[in-house]
């Protein structure tokens, strides 16, 4: 399956080179890229969901709902084939992710771990979050609805998102309001957890 994948969509070896070297630059843990490809969960689940999602793109959904259920119960993650993914993605211990179906996550994204990318209600369509360049969901956070997480938006551990997130603005608490700006541009690529380093909002 990963054979046909890769000579049919050749995207997805430059894809996953990406999350690779995403998580090596961001993981203060990892010190070679030999350790993000056989032991780092997070990594693995991404590609097993590329796997999926170019399944679910050729009409072989059956196969890549149960390629979905399997990710689920060998590491935790569990991310509906039909969303999108970009590349150099790192989600960071990985346990509990879950994303929905009409999710989008744009490049360079970090996710830590017990995230939920969801809907809000049982209605169907277009439901579920839109996460943009450089943003980072600490852990814990819930994002829901059709909503989006604008570029280099920080969203704080424990969070319940339930409206659009301006640019390069910090969010936190329940439900999450604005407390100021992220140090950096990127804060996927920083990953600095510490909202109280940030640029205090004024309001």
């Amino acid at each position: 399956l990963f054979d046909n994948a890769f000579s049919t969509s050749p995207q997805i070896i430059d894809f996953s080179a990406c999350d690779i070297r995403a998580v090596y630059e961001r993981d203060a843990a990892i010190s070679s890229y030999l350790p993000v490809i056989l032991y780092l969960k997070g990594f693995l689940s991404i590609q097993v969901h590329r796997l999926a999602h170019f399944l679910w793109g050729n009409q072989r959904k059956d196969l890549a709902l149960f390629i979905q259920s399997r990710n689920s119960e060998v590491f935790g993650v569990d991310i509906h084939p039909a969303c999108i993914i970009g590349k150099g993605i790192m989600f960071d211990h990985a346990t509990g992710i879950v994303i929905g179906e009409t999710s989008v996550i744009e490049d360079n994204v970090s996710i830590l771990q017990q995230v939920t990318l969801g809907g809000t209600g049982n209605e169907q369509g277009d439901r579920h979050p839109k996460i943009r360049s450089g943003v980072m969901v600490s852990a814990g956070a819930s994002v829901l609805g059709n909503i989006e997480i604008a570029e280099g938006a920080k969203i704080g551990a424990g969070s319940v998102v339930l409206s659009n997130v301006a640019a390069h603005t910090t969010v936190v608490g329940v439900p999450a309001r604005v407390v100021g700006k992220p140090t950096s541009e990127s804060p996927s690529e920083t990953m600095n957890q510490n909202i109280f380093d940030d640029e205090l909002s004024s309001a």
